[in-house]
């Protein structure tokens, strides 16, 4: 068999598990691959003496791999935005394949990576980067290719899953987000996970993937989860919902809806019963209706499942020296629509909203008018007298689905009342049937 030298750039979780995975199973993929893949360099920013490399040479400067001309594939593990665009940059025009775990490169970057490897005439792989171990890429841009793809949504952070799911026990976020800081799941700095912005990367390219637009993550909305109450959750419940930080994708006439926010999702529904720290995402296509792909987001040997997928594609177009290959977003670049994201304005959503009002005769006929004369009808209200406080009580009321400019309108209204106190708190519901 022809063998097909790989380099790895990074040896953090990811780059360390692919390094194992590779050595260990080498015979077993070699035997799936039709090629042996031989890993002849890696470099890391740092020394790795804790890692047996076997002999694999070693470098601390990353742009030794993509210099070295004896490697045939690229494999970026370093994460960031400026020094991975410039190794990405640099592997292509010296003409060697990539692979590549990193969604905020991508999500960001992409467009411009995506056209210089066109011209280069070779691939950027990037399973790895969109729900690590799952291998949904591929499920959306080969296994659903005779589709026409309504909608995606998922929950595409584990961080934020895990914060969700434990304050359900009546635990508040700041305490639950220590505990994920704790255990590994969070960083030192959060923002990305839990203000939606890694989930927002990720949703970026599946939108694109899955409608045949290009990447246009700056358009794309965010809302993080540091405001939902253990209150909120549990009432949602009483509601027969249960609150899901997810990243939602719509294909519309219009343009594309493409935003990440915590939402109301059925009980009954599949992806609400997804918890801890795994990921779910639902396709909903025209032929085959709804799919879902669940299992681990992250995590050092399940990315490196999905890394090390991507490698064994890109081997065997090495190795057979085809020009045939999966378009990198799933469809030809010239087919490519130039479908715009739509404003949140414009997006059409069922609402919970919680609105403090004053505890007096009359209060809920003013704010139920408020909400009909913007066109907005109530699915179900809940008032508890047993919940009033200094005068005042929580109003909570679920809409049907319903423009968001609408809510936005009524909102301004309600929070005007000389009868309510306070913003009132809005979160999204989605029903995907």
């Amino acid at each position: 068999m022809k063998d097909v030298s790989v380099g790895i750039c990074g040896l953090g979780t990811v780059g360390g598990g692919t390094f194992n995975v590779l050595t260990r199973n080498a015979a077993l993929i070699a035997g799936r691959a039709g090629c042996n893949i031989r890993i002849t360099r890696v470099a890391s920013r740092r020394n790795r003496d804790d890692i047996d490399l076997g002999g694999v040479a070693f470098s601390t400067e990353i742009f030794d791999v993509v210099n070295d001309p004896a490697v045939d594939v690229v494999v970026e593990l370093i994460g960031g935005y400026d020094t991975a665009r410039e190794l990405v940059l640099t592997a292509i025009a010296n003409g060697k394949h990539v692979v590549t775990a990193n969604k905020a490169l991508i999500a960001v970057h992409g467009n411009e990576i995506f056209a210089a490897a066109e011209k280069a005439g070779v691939v950027v792989a990037y399973e790895a980067g969109v729900a690590g171990g799952i291998p949904v890429m591929k499920a959306i841009r080969e296994g659903l290719a005779g589709n026409r793809i309504d909608w995606i949504a998922g929950i595409i952070n584990g961080t934020g899953n895990y914060i969700l799911t434990e304050m359900r026990a009546g635990r508040a976020f700041a305490d639950v987000l220590k505990e994920a800081q704790d255990l590994g799941y969070a960083e030192a700095d959060p923002t990305f996970d839990v203000e939606g912005i890694d989930a927002a990367h990720k949703l970026t390219i599946l939108a694109s993937a899955g409608f045949g637009v290009p990447l246009q993550f700056e358009k794309a909305f965010t809302e993080g989860i540091s405001s939902i109450t253990p209150y909120d959750i549990a009432h949602a419940e009483q509601l027969g919902y249960r609150i899901k930080h997810l990243g939602i994708a719509r294909r519309r006439d219009e343009g594309i809806e493409l935003r990440v926010h915590p939402t109301l999702v059925p009980q009954s529904h599949l992806i609400a019963q997804v918890d801890g720290v795994l990921n779910a995402v639902l396709v909903d296509g025209d032929a085959v209706g709804q799919t879902m792909y669940y299992g681990p987001g992250a995590g050092d040997e399940a990315t490196a499942s999905a890394v090390i997928a991507d490698i064994v594609d890109v081997a065997r177009i090495v190795a057979s020296g085809s020009s045939l290959r999966v378009p990198h977003l799933g469809f030809a670049p010239d087919a490519l629509e130039k479908l715009d994201v739509l404003s949140m304005e414009d997006i059409q959503s069922a609402y919970y909203l919680r609105i403090t009002a004053l505890d007096r005769p009359g209060v809920l006929a003013k704010i139920a008018s408020i909400l009909s004369e913007h066109g907005i009808n109530i699915e179900s209200i809940m008032q508890k007298e047993s919940e009033v406080q200094d005068g005042r009580i929580p109003v909570i009321i679920l809409t049907h689905t319903v423009q968001e400019r609408q809510v936005n309108r009524a909102i301004a209204e309600l929070e005007a009342l000389a009868d309510t106190d306070g913003p009132v708190v809005r979160i999204r519901a989605e029903n995907f049937n």
